[in-house]
């Protein structure tokens, strides 16, 4: 008899960047070698990171113009990649605006349930991503009765199939405990959704789901046009 396999996980990263004043000074054949150097990256992000999406956020969030996201499943390869994008031309004409990270598994609540990214699905068009905190009580609860209250909200949003839900823990490395990020190519489906859970009682223990960002997923040579400017 073979081995159980364990259930799939990876770490995801999710980097938010804004235009530094200093991009707009760039002449045309500066911005050009920018592009090739930043597609080349993206092309081949690093052993084993797999690049979810690149979104342009331009007149989708005010504070920022670039969202990348990317997971593997060790943490090293993503901080490499971050590394060698901050070296490139392109990354040193960009400020972070935020820097998500988490790690995703299945669902402590329901075990058939864990992030889109992670199972495999193919991603969607348009992301919403941003941080999320319990409150204190919560985990002060009876386990069974923070399960239900789970399930509940489960099954509300069981009521939209077609958003793909991706939930990381950032208990201990980052300032939020979670990572939420969900998908679609209909923005008005994401709005239903999240006013839908607005409704359950588990609502009454969240402490911090903001700020939100959303981004159009795009190709990388699309984004960048996009980012090129004035």
């Amino acid at each position: 008899m073979s081995a159980q396999q364990p259930p799939p996980s990876a770490y995801a990263a999710f980097w938010l960047y804004q235009r530094r004043e200093s991009w707009y000074d760039q002449t045309e054949a500066e911005r050009d070698a920018a592009e090739r150097e930043f597609l080349a990256l993206l092309e081949a992000p690093g052993d084993g990171v797999t690049l979810r999406g690149v979104y342009t956020s331009l007149g989708l969030s005010s504070s920022v113009d670039l969202i990348i996201w990317a997971h593997c499943p060790v943490l090293a390869p993503l901080q490499s990649f971050a590394i060698a994008f901050d070296k490139t031309a392109a990354g040193r004409h960009l400020v972070t605006r935020q820097n998500y990270m988490g790690f995703g598994g299945m669902s402590l609540y329901d075990p058939t349930h864990g992030p889109a990214f992670v199972k495999g699905v193919a991603p969607k068009r348009y992301l919403s991503v941003y941080p999320f905190t319990k409150t204190p009580d919560w985990y002060l609860l009876d386990y069974g009765e923070r399960r239900r209250l789970m399930i509940e909200h489960g099954e509300m949003g069981r009521e939209f199939p077609e958003i793909l839900t991706n939930t990381v823990n950032s208990f201990g490395i980052q300032d939020q405990e979670f990572v939420v990020a969900l998908e679609d190519d209909d923005p008005n489906q994401i709005i239903r959704m999240v006013q839908r859970l607005r409704a359950a009682e588990v609502r009454k223990w969240t402490g911090l789901d903001t700020p939100i960002y959303l981004g159009d997923r795009k190709s990388p040579a699309d984004v960048f046009s996009d980012l090129r400017g004035r």
